[in-house]
């Protein structure tokens, strides 16, 4: 995912400023009207953020990050990519948190990222859900429709005549968003399904989703497992697990929440 994400809505921006982190790690200080931050993967955990993001990881493998689980497909030329997944619900109890579902193009081995999700927070004891786009280096948006968690929703980005198609549909909820942008740094060198912890100053808490599961997974309009992707899994700067990635098989697998 890229640098920039989304801002938090208004009300998940408001407890930010009034309440402190009760877990184990220390939250960066947010004004209200701050967008949170993300970097595009962060595969070593002694590199320093916002690297050159030349180096990846051979396809097939499996590598960690501070801030993205999931599976990426790099290595060639990517137009399209697809999932489905049902939203999680997140366990605030465990203190304050952050979690976002996306599927995007770019990111993983460039430094532009052109992507849709979900994000699900835990804001002074609050769980906040909501939806965006966004076409890095510009600011994401965010969609004012519902999102509640065990909606069913499909993400979708593609290449076409030189712009950019990004679709989020909440069948449960019966809306979708399509927006068409134009990009023109863009590599599409990946292709990727993620679950990511934000960044603002630092990567943010993961927030506990317990697990998510991603089904119906395409790239260029074929199964995921048909590119040999590679698996990553979420750890923290010191590496202790935070998300882990299941096995593939053909376009579906899950990612399970170990700590914040």
């Amino acid at each position: 995912m890229s640098p920039f994400h989304r801002s938090l809505r208004a009300a998940a921006a408001a407890a930010l400023a009034a309440a402190p982190l009760t877990g184990s790690a220390a939250l960066p200080a947010l004004a209200a009207a701050a967008p949170l931050l993300h970097a595009p993967n962060q595969g070593s955990v002694s590199t320093p953020y916002f690297i050159s993001h030349g180096h990846g990881h051979a396809a097939g493998a499996t590598s960690t990050s501070t801030n993205w689980s999931g599976y990426a497909a790099n290595g060639g030329t990517y137009s399209s990519v697809s999932t489905t997944f049902t939203q999680p619900a997140v366990d605030c109890s465990k203190g304050n948190g952050y979690s976002s579902f996306w599927v995007g193009l770019d990111g993983y081995s460039s430094n532009t990222v052109e992507q849709t999700g979900t994000e699900a927070d835990c804001s002074g004891g609050v769980a906040v859900y909501s939806s965006w786009y966004e076409m890095y280096p510009k600011f994401p948006v965010n969609y004012s429709n519902p999102l509640r968690p065990g909606d069913s929703i499909t993400e979708s980005v593609s290449f076409s005549g030189g712009s950019f198609t990004l679709t989020l549909t909440n069948s449960t909820e019966g809306w979708s968003q399509t927006v068409t942008k134009k990009l023109t740094s863009a590599k599409r060198s990946s292709a990727e399904v993620i679950a990511e912890a934000p960044y603002s100053g630092g990567v943010l808490p993961l927030a506990d989703f317990g697990k998510v599961s991603f089904s119906n997974s395409l790239v260029n309009g074929s199964t995921l497992s048909g590119f040999n992707p590679t698996g990553i899994d979420m750890v923290s700067s010191s590496g202790a697990p935070e998300a882990t990635v299941s096995s593939l098989t053909g376009g579906s697998f899950s990612i399970t929440w170990n700590s914040l």
